[in-house]
């Protein structure tokens, strides 16, 4: 990798740790086999996703942001606008069409996780990255208890003491405000939103500098996306951890994000300050999908 690249890429030449915990440029993904028209014949422009050429589905195309730690980036946008797929190819449930993806952790952000070998993609999902679903049983075993799948997480690393694991997965549960004697219950036995604090708890189970939250509240009550928010917006300022959060909900993310990209029919269309954005909208779409919860 030239030093070119490394600059272009926001990384420091010298070899500096960045500023940044993840730094993410041009991240396209396309289901079909592609042609030199797919990206020109689709677009919000175009205002559809689907190449009428070769019928490739084009999910995201050209997605860049950069994510400080302790910092929360919000992706909003309507179904099927590409903002689940962002976060899916970042955490190396699809792979990627084009595009780089570098974090903090990852050998100083020089090296472009997309590129990284299966060892290190395990240990990357495994130590530096969390992922929580928007449904609990994409992200649970719900056969096995809720200690047990903050322990499967574990396992995969380097802990093998069983009082060790239980210790922490009894602590993390209990920050998420799951009840310890319950601790050894399935999470098929569970409501909704505890299961979401399961899955937060295992997410965090690690230490992961980046943690990826694909509408994390939908569909629970609104008691219980208060719960899940606080206990968000409290690990964020005592841990130091980056946020993607993506969500239909403008309300979540005035709450949690200080920045924002708007999706569309795979594009973003608007980037900026949420205060801003949510406020004072430029692109039509953006005016539309705010007006319509004011």
């Amino acid at each position: 990798m030239t030093t070119a690249q490394l600059h272009g890429n926001g990384v420091d030449a010298s070899g500096a740790r960045p500023g940044w915990a993840i730094n993410v440029d041009g991240l396209t993904k396309l289901y079909g086999r592609g042609c030199h028209h797919c990206l020109e014949t689709t677009g919000p422009a175009r205002d559809r996703n689907v190449c009428p050429h070769c019928q490739t589905t084009v999910a995201c195309a050209g997605v860049s942001f950069e994510l400080r730690p302790g910092h929360t980036l919000g992706i909003v946008g309507e179904s099927g606008s590409g903002k689940t797929t962002v976060l899916r190819c970042l955490y190396g449930d699809m792979a990627p069409t084009a595009g780089t993806a570098r974090l903090r952790d990852f050998q100083n952000g020089a090296t472009d996780i997309f590129e990284a070998d299966g060892q290190e993609r395990r240990r990357i999902r495994n130590f530096l990255l969390g992922m929580v679903y928007q449904h609990p049983r994409q992200g649970l075993n719900m056969q096995i208890s809720a200690g047990g799948n903050v322990a499967e997480r574990l396992l995969a690393t380097e802990w093998r003491k069983v009082a060790a694991i239980r210790e922490r997965a009894g602590s993390l549960l209990g920050r998420m405000e799951v009840p310890l004697m319950r601790m050894d219950d399935i999470p098929a036995h569970f409501s909704g939103g505890m299961q979401q604090r399961v899955q937060v708890a295992k997410a965090l189970a690690n230490g992961p500098s980046v943690v990826l939250l694909d509408e994390m509240t939908s569909g629970l009550d609104v008691s219980v996306q208060a719960g899940v928010l606080d206990l968000m917006q409290e690990l964020q300022r005592d841990e130091g951890i980056a946020m993607v959060v993506v969500s239909h909900d403008l309300g979540v993310v005035r709450l949690l994000c200080e920045r924002t990209l708007v999706m569309k029919n795979g594009r973003v269309v608007e980037g900026g300050v949420t205060d801003q954005i949510l406020e004072d909208p430029h692109h039509p779409y953006t005016q539309l999908l705010v007006s319509s919860v004011n």
